[in-house]
C-alpha cells in the first residue's frame, strides 16, 4: 500500500509540473475560400497570439480549430470580426477538461496497481502499455513476440508486437499509433487492439484466417518521446523531442519526416512549425527505425496509421492532388471499411485521398509506404469531430477501440484475400 501511494504521488507531482492552460479555448473557425485561409494562418503564424492549430487550414471549406490562450482570446475575437471569420467555441475550458484526464488517470493507475489488472478503458503511461506489451507476448508465446526496433531519441526503446503463426518473411501488415504524441486515443486503440487480436485468435474464424497468410507488426507508441513528454510537461505535445541546431524550438513532425516529397507543401522549414518537417528524410531515429525495418523485411503489404481526430479514413495522394494508380481500389477498401466501422454505433467517416479529403501533406507515412511499394495504405483519423478533439475522455476508449477493430479487421482481410 505504501508503494501504491508513492506512485501515485509520483504520478501526481509529474502532472503538477505540466503546462497549464487556465482559460484557455478552443475556437472552431469557418474558413471559405483561399483568402481567409490566409488570414488565418497570418494569425496563428503571428508570435503576438501564441495560437496554435488543433486542425490544420484548407481551401476545401473545412473548419479550423485553433487553441486560444486566455491572454488572446479578446484581440482574436476583434480580428475574427474585423476579417468577418465566423467562428464558435468547441472547448470553453481546457484546463478543466485536462483536471479531468489527470483526476481519472491516477485513480486508475491506484487500482490497477493495488489489482495487478491493465485497464483497457483508461489512458496509460509508457510504462504501462511496455509493460502490457510484455504481459501479452508471455501470455501467448506461440503467437506474440515483442521485438525492439530501435531506440527513441532520448534513448527510450521501441517496441512492436508481432502476431505470427509461424513461417520467416510471410506477407505483413503494419499498425502505426501514436506517431503524434498528444493523439492519445490513438495509442490507447493500438494496445487494445493487441489484446483483441490474441483474445479473438482461436474464437474468430476471421482472425485465424488473416494470420493463416499474413504476420501483423503492431508499433503502439511510435513516437515514445513525445508521449512521454505529453504526460510529463505538456500534454498538447504533438512531435519529437529531438534538438533543432541553431532555434530553440524542439522536435520535428514525424509525419512530414518520411522520404515522400519530402518538405513539399503541407509541411514547414520552420523549427518552431507543428508541421516542421526536420532537416532531411528521415532524420528522426523514430521514423528511421520503422523504415529500416520495413525495407530489411522486404514483404510488407500493408501500412496503416492510426491519428486522431476527424473521423476520417484516407488512402494517398497527401503530397499531390494526382491520384494514386491504385486510387479505385484503395477508395472501394476504405468505404466497405468506414461502413463496417459504422455498423457499430453509427459513428460516420469521411473517406478519400489524404490531399482532396483534408489539406496538403508532404512526408507522410503513408505516402512513403505506397511509394515503396506497399499498395494497401490508409490512415486512420479516430474520434471525435472536434468537440473534445486530442482530450477524448477515457470512456469513449472502448467504443472507438472496438468500431475501429470493425474498420481495420475488413482492411487485412482485404489484404489477406488480395496478396500482390
Amino acid at each position: 500500500m505504501r508503494w501504491i501511494l508513492f506512485f501515485v504521488t509520483l504520478i501526481g507531482s509529474s502532472i503538477c509540473s505540466r503546462e497549464k492552460f487556465f482559460g484557455d479555448q478552443v475556437f472552431r473557425i469557418n474558413v471559405r475560400n483561399g483568402d481567409e485561409v490566409s488570414k488565418l494562418t497570418q494569425l496563428v503564424n503571428s508570435d503576438n497570439f501564441k495560437l496554435n492549430f488543433w486542425s490544420s487550414p484548407s481551401a476545401l471549406g473545412r473548419p479550423v480549430d485553433v487553441l486560444v490562450p486566455s491572454i488572446s482570446l479578446q484581440p482574436v475575437k476583434s480580428f475574427l470580426k474585423s476579417q468577418g471569420l465566423e467562428y464558435s467555441v468547441t472547448i470553453d475550458d481546457l484546463q478543466a477538461l485536462l483536471d479531468n484526464e489527470d483526476e481519472e488517470m491516477q485513480y486508475n493507475e491506484g487500482q490497477e496497481r493495488s489489482n495487478n489488472t491493465f485497464n483497457y478503458g483508461a489512458y496509460h503511461t509508457l510504462e504501462a502499455i511496455y509493460q502490457e506489451m510484455d504481459n501479452i507476448a508471455t501470455d501467448f508465446p506461440d503467437l506474440v513476440s515483442r521485438v525492439k526496433i530501435g531506440q527513441s531519441f532520448e534513448n527510450r526503446p521501441m517496441y512492436v508486437l508481432k502476431f505470427s503463426t509461424g513461417g520467416e518473411q510471410r506477407p505483413a501488415i503494419w499498425l502505426n499509433a501514436g506517431i503524434h504524441s498528444r493523439e492519445w486515443i490513438s495509442q490507447a486503440t493500438a494496445i487494445w487492439t493487441a489484446r483483441k487480436i490474441v483474445s479473438d485468435y482461436g474464437e474468430e474464424p476471421a482472425v485465424a484466417s488473416i494470420l493463416e497468410k499474413v504476420d501483423i507488426f503492431l508499433l503502439p507508441v511510435a513516437n515514445p518521446d513525445g508521449y512521454v513528454y505529453t504526460h510529463t510537461r505538456n500534454r498538447l505535445w504533438r512531435k519529437t523531442r529531438s534538438l533543432n541546431p541553431g532555434s530553440r524550438c524542439v522536435g520535428t513532425d514525424p509525419n512530414r519526416n518520411w522520404n515522400a516529397s519530402f518538405a513539399g507543401e503541407g509541411s514547414s522549414d520552420n523549427p518552431c512549425s507543428e508541421v516542421y518537417h526536420g532537416p532531411h528524410a528521415h532524420s528522426e531515429v523514430e521514423v528511421k527505425s520503422v523504415v529500416d525495418f520495413i525495407q530489411k523485411h522486404g514483404n510488407f503489404k500493408c501500412f496503416i496509421d492510426l491519428h486522431s481526430y476527424s473521423q476520417l479514413l484516407m488512402y494517398p495522394y497527401g503530397y499531390t492532388v494526382k491520384k494514386a494508380p491504385d486510387a479505385e481500389e484503395l477508395d472501394d477498401v476504405a468505404r466497405h471499411a468506414a461502413a463496417a466501422l459504422a455498423s457499430l454505433l453509427g459513428t460516420k467517416y469521411q473517406v478519400g485521398p489524404t490531399c482532396t479529403t483534408v489539406y496538403p501533406a508532404s512526408g507522410s507515412s503513408i505516402d512513403w509506404a505506397y511509394d515503396n511499394g506497399i499498395k494497401y495504405a490508409f490512415t486512420f483519423e479516430l474520434r471525435d469531430t472536434g468537440h473534445y478533439g486530442f482530450l477524448l475522455p477515457a470512456n469513449q476508449i472502448i467504443p472507438t477501440a472496438e468500431e475501429t477493430w470493425l474498420g481495420l479487421k475488413t482492411i487485412m482481410e482485404h489484404v489477406r484475400d488480395n496478396l500482390y
